[in-house]
């Protein structure tokens, strides 16, 4: 039987996600449960993590189970993912062995695999995830390749109960990029990008220019979303314009992706918008807008002291959602 597996939230109908928030809810009400009693999962990281290994072992626990934390190349082998290849290098097995090893011992994985920030072209394909996935014959949940699903869902329960409302249909949504000294992942972006569209909200993408604008499978699929859910989507430049009328003001560094891999270049233009820091006259400009970040976040180079210490600033209430919002994943995927 093929595994149901947690990639992205676009493979995902509205009404499983709807099904996935309330469950959240409930395990946020009532925090222990039985669901993964004489279960397991295996969290394979090949990039660190603070929140997300943190809130996947303690929920495992919370529902009966146990977590196995494994780091190739590190606690673990390293692993080839290339098929054909002639493993004369680093990696001293396949992920074909590894994924149904794996899967023959635990009934659920996910895996943490950021790209390799040399070729946009390759780390798209989001090879380790997929590869997980095509050999695993138990459910595989992705917590945070080029996309980050688990983010998506607690940034989402979070607005719902800042807001009082499953219902997000005519709020407006920016989506801005903040500065950050090094060139970042895209990930939490397209799946911010990804979930406010398909909750219906109006949705504005600010970034410096057009080189930022994230790649074309995800504003895709946020065109796809806005024709079936409503709301609307634009790309703006101009900050006060985005920011004025705000309900949500989401912020995240990224790298532009036509530097990707030759980040040299890119670096003058990504310094020169320092500016767009959120701070207190852009908050200003809002609907007495909610501020959130994925995290971790650099103070005063993402978002002043006095944004993240304000009432507005739900960063916290995200990220304690990872934990409810990962165990209504766990317990949907285990059979």
């Amino acid at each position: 039987m093929t595994p149901r597996h947690f990639l992205n939230t676009q493979d995902w109908s509205r009404n499983d996600l709807d099904a996935l928030l309330a469950q959240a809810t409930a395990f946020k009400r009532s925090k222990l449960g039985d669901q993964l009693k004489g279960r397991s999962i295996a969290l394979v990281f090949f990039n660190p993590s603070m929140r997300t290994r943190t809130s996947f072992e303690l929920g495992a626990f919370q529902l009966g189970g146990h977590a196995i934390v494994l780091q190739p190349g590190k606690d673990a082998w390293p692993i080839e993912f290339e098929l054909g290849k002639v493993m004369d290098g680093e990696a001293e097995e396949h992920i074909a062995e590894v994924a149904q090893v794996l899967g023959r011992y635990v009934d659920l994985i996910g895996v943490r695999a950021f790209p390799k920030f040399v070729d946009w072209s390759i780390d798209r394909q989001d090879r380790v995830l997929e590869s997980f996935a095509k050999y695993s014959p138990v459910p595989v949940i992705n917590m945070e390749t080029i996309t980050h699903p688990c983010q998506e869902l607690a940034h989402i329960l979070a607005l719902q109960e800042h807001f009082g409302t499953t219902d997000l249909r005519g709020k407006k949504y920016v989506l801005t990029w903040t500065y950050h000294p090094k060139p970042l992942n895209t990930a939490v972006a397209n799946s911010a990008l990804t979930i406010a569209t398909r909750m219906g909200m109006d949705v504005t993408l600010l970034c410096p220019t057009p080189e930022y604008v994230l790649d074309e499978r995800y504003m895709g699929w946020a065109e796809k979303n806005v024709a079936e859910s409503g709301g609307s989507l634009i790309v703006s430049h101009d900050i006060e314009s985005a920011y004025r009328g705000a309900d949500v003001v989401y912020a995240k560094s990224w790298g532009a992706l036509p530097y990707f891999g030759n980040w040299a270049p890119e670096k003058p233009i990504r310094d020169q918008y320092q500016h767009f820091i959120v701070d207190e006259a852009k908050m200003a400009l809002t609907n007495h807008g909610v501020f959130s970040h994925c995290l971790p976040l650099r103070r005063n180079v993402k978002a002043t002291d006095a944004v993240m210490d304000s009432p507005q600033c739900i960063a916290i209430n995200e990220a304690e959602n990872r934990l409810h919002v990962q165990k209504a994943i766990m317990s949907a995927l285990i059979r």
